[in-house]
């Protein structure tokens, strides 16, 4: 894996290189240097070496020495707000709440299972089918394919990724305003579910969970796009319909989008 220090809009992981934005470029504050040593460290016990690169060497070097050294932060707390991703509408990402965002389809399936589970769990395929399959456009690692994973409440991460996985390919602006169409998304508060077994830190994402969520332990609501209501609202099961809320999408594109769900999920 390559880590990529630079001035980017946002942070992203594509085919091997982990493009991560600074908030105050090329200042880096200890919460970053948090998650570039928690992503190192998953790296290595996933038996990969892990590069680091960017255009200010000085920089490079202190993260390079950070890492040799073997540096640790645990005193690092997890802000409130996040302040290195400049893609959003809201300042940054809000860190009370995250969330995983799945189709139509898939959701259905979770919330008759009662359970997130991870695509090696769902699928049974072998990790290495997985891998190899058109709609891992990004070229996650194997091991990814062990986990749930999670976004910021407030990001539009999610719905990115289940738009990547549709088209096979890195959605385009339009793909994301005129043709955006939301997932269904599942939300939960992050020190809640901090205390799964399987709870994960590997730098990227906001966490992640090894094998399994059940809903019904950690969930905090499920949010619909409302023209979904019809065809949906028969299939939920009894036990989940009161975390279910619908919402319109009457918004420009993806990050609008993921705007007003947060703020409906904050304040309701």
């Amino acid at each position: 894996m390559i880590i990529n220090i630079g001035n980017h809009d946002f942070s992203i992981l594509w085919d091997g290189v982990y493009y991560k934005a600074l908030s105050d470029y090329p200042n880096i504050s200890e919460w970053e240097m948090k998650c570039i040593m928690d992503f190192v460290l998953y790296e290595k016990a996933n038996n990969r070496k892990t590069d680091i690169t960017g255009d200010n060497s000085k920089l490079v070097k202190k993260i390079k020495t950070a890492i040799e050294t073997n540096q640790r932060y645990p005193h690092v707390k997890k802000p409130r707000l996040i302040t290195e991703c400049k893609a959003c509408h809201q300042k940054g990402c809000h860190t009370e709440y995250v969330c995983h965002t799945a189709t139509k389809e898939n959701a259905l399936k979770i919330m008759a299972c009662g359970s997130l589970l991870s695509a090696l769990k769902l699928r049974r395929d072998s990790a290495s089918l997985l891998v190899a399959e058109k709609r891992n456009p990004a070229n996650d690692p194997i091991d990814f394919f062990h986990y749930v994973m999670f976004s910021w409440g407030n990001c539009q991460a999610g719905d990115r990724l289940v738009m990547e996985r549709t088209l096979e390919r890195m959605p385009t602006e339009e793909d994301l305003s005129l043709g955006f169409t939301p997932g269904i998304r599942f939300y939960f508060k992050y020190d809640t579910l901090a205390t799964h077994p399987g709870f994960t830190q590997d730098g990227y994402h906001a966490l992640k969970i090894k094998d399994e969520v059940v809903l019904q332990d950690y969930l905090e609501a499920i949010i619909i796009p409302d023209n979904y209501r019809d065809e949906v609202s028969g299939l939920i099961p009894s036990t989940l319909r009161d975390k279910v809320f619908y919402l319109t999408n009457d918004c420009r594109d993806i990050w609008h989008w993921s705007a007003k769900v947060y703020d409906f999920i904050r304040l309701k």
